[in-house]
């Protein structure tokens, strides 16, 4: 036995840190065109089949058939790139220098604010785009990605939410649609935004399959394609410390892929009423893929979150994921004391390249059950959940063209549980009242607290060419609905239909969606038709139609 624990070791040692030609050059969370690609060409088992796609940013570490991650349509991979001046080698091939696209991302929307899982863009009306570009430098083990962001939005005015509203049941609306307050703000001023931000920028130390550093980038953690629980690129990126893998780890048992990081969340200064602090974020992920299963991955992701005021000076205090996750088990009462919110899921996919398909789900807690009993008898209380899948159906092999499916649903909605047991909704929190927010956008699930969605995507796709059709039905904080409308008439639904198409011509890629959207009774608003009982169905919902448009365009040097 100890022989065996020996040469774990062993292999473990030599896999990760022996290997030092590695660049740690990221593909950002929300890359257009290419992301969608290369998790479409895993299905295809073009792409290693131990990369889990769970944990993003990928890196070109991982991506090792693709000499440049930015043109995989190319073959002659290296050919391709040394034909351009995006690069040049110092050092003995030690040192490495390139360019890094230029990236310009348009949207518009016509009525109100639309849009989510689009980094440091805000939900604004009128036009807004935002501009990338950098550089990526590496020595030895060193690498740094200095890639910062523009925002520039109109912020048009907008008739939004209507505090003091009273509806056909006599309620009176709160001043915020949101229990605790979370910093969450329907509009982001009274004027034009503009600001720069870091952006995806990163320096780093690099062994074989791990890296050490500090990054503001981007983090997308779980399964899900439209949504994931508790790490998404809605918000823009935050500073963090990180200690990740940049491609699995191979074992004797099968591959690992992690990221455990400490960072700074900020409010976004739009909110009234909340503490004026900044807080401290501890999360982790792990994933594994066992080695007699290919295909099949599964872990979990936890996250903490702090104010810094109320943060401690013990190591315990910087990595609470560490602790057990019954409350019972993490001090009971003194866990409570500590003013700290927890938020865990555990997630799984699975990946069939026979049948050029995948499924995935990720189900989540935004609360610690008290011991193993309570989880037992009330696994549902403050859970939230993501189910999805994804197929290729041939349509000619030879040319690579195919259609693609991808279904996926998310519920964030309170459970009957909340009826005796009492829960804020998910990414809330009585004691952090910013909730699980970054400057004002949420960290998890773009659509927002209490809120729901289904998804239906059906695309032709060839390379990295695609277009199709998405439609989406969007249901607005149900947790606000039944705690303060209860109409039943009165549901703010959104049913959506999005046209999109993605194109690549030599340096250029293109990503273009126009997404037509009607909302039903917006801002829950509903005026009921007066007179006769009978007419209970026949009053008239504030119902609007909104245009967002979208338009990407990538120059790959």
């Amino acid at each position: 036995m100890k022989k065996t624990i020996k040469i774990f070791i062993s292999l473990f040692f030599i896999t990760t840190f022996l290997q030092t030609n590695l660049q740690a050059q990221s593909l950002s969370v929300g890359t257009p065109v290419l992301e969608d690609y290369y998790r479409r060409l895993q299905l295809l088992g073009k792409v290693d089949e131990d990369i889990s796609f769970v944990i993003r940013p990928l890196y070109s570490d991982a991506l090792i058939n693709f000499d440049n991650v930015f043109y995989p349509e190319y073959r002659s991979k290296r050919k391709r790139f040394k034909n351009t001046n995006s690069f040049f080698e110092f050092g003995k091939g030690k040192g490495l220098v390139k360019i890094l696209p230029i990236s310009l991302k348009q949207q518009y929307n016509s009525h109100h604010p639309e849009g989510f899982n689009d980094g440091a863009m805000i939900p604004a009306r009128g036009y807004q785009n935002l501009l990338s570009l950098g550089i990526f430098a590496k020595y030895g083990v060193l690498s740094i990605q200095f890639q910062p962001e523009f925002v520039y939005a109109q912020n048009k005015s907008f008739e939004g939410y209507r505090p003091g509203y009273v509806n056909p049941l006599g309620l009176v609306f709160p001043s915020s649609p949101n229990r605790s307050g979370i910093d969450f703000p329907e509009r982001f001023g009274e004027n034009s935004y503009s600001k720069f931000f870091l952006g995806q920028s990163s320096i780093r130390l690099n062994f074989g399959a791990v890296s050490f550093g500090f990054s503001n980038e981007n983090l997308w953690w779980g399964p899900g394609m439209r949504n994931s629980l508790l790490m998404t690129n809605t918000s823009p990126g935050f500073k963090h410390f990180t200690f990740n893998t940049i491609r699995p780890l191979k074992t004797p048992i099968g591959s690992f892929e992690w990221q455990l990081i400490g960072g700074r969340l900020d409010g976004s200064g739009y909110t009234a009423g909340l503490p004026d602090d900044w807080r401290y974020i501890n999360a982790m992920v792990l994933s594994y893929q066992p080695k007699w299963l290919p295909g099949l991955f599964f872990g979990l992701i936890r996250s903490f979150s702090i104010y810094n005021k109320d943060l401690g000076g013990g190591i315990g205090d910087y990595l609470p994921v560490f602790d057990l996750l019954t409350k019972i088990s993490a001090g009971g009462s003194d866990e409570d004391a500590k003013r700290r919110d927890q938020i865990a899921s555990i997630f799984m996919r699975w990946v069939w390249t026979k049948s050029n398909a995948e499924i995935y789900v990720e189900y989540g807690r935004s609360d610690h059950a008290w011991d193993t009993r309570d989880l037992i008898v009330e696994a549902s209380h403050s859970d939230a959940y993501i189910i999805g899948l994804k197929k290729l159906i041939p349509v000619n092999k030879r040319t690579d063209t195919y259609i693609q499916v991808n279904a996926e649903l998310t519920h964030l909605e309170s459970n009957a549980i909340s009826l005796n047991r009492d829960v804020v909704s998910w990414y809330e929190h009585g004691l952090v009242l910013h909730g699980h927010t970054h400057q004002g956008q949420i960290l998890g699930a773009g659509i927002g607290p209490g809120s729901n969605l289904q998804t239906l995507n059906v695309s032709w796709v060839q390379s990295l060419k695609s277009f199709g059709i998405q439609f989406e039905r969007f249901v607005h904080n149900n947790d606000f609905f039944q705690r303060y409308v209860k109409d039943i008439r009165e549901n703010w639904v959104d049913m959506s239909a999005t046209a999109f198409a993605t194109w690549n011509h030599n340096n250029l890629l293109f990503d273009v969606k126009f997404r037509f959207v009607k909302s039903f009774n917006y801002q829950w608003v509903y005026t009921p038709k007066l007179g006769d009982p009978s007419f209970f169905w026949e009053g008239e919902g504030w119902d609007v139609f909104n245009l967002q448009a979208q338009i990407a365009v990538i120059y790959r040097f």
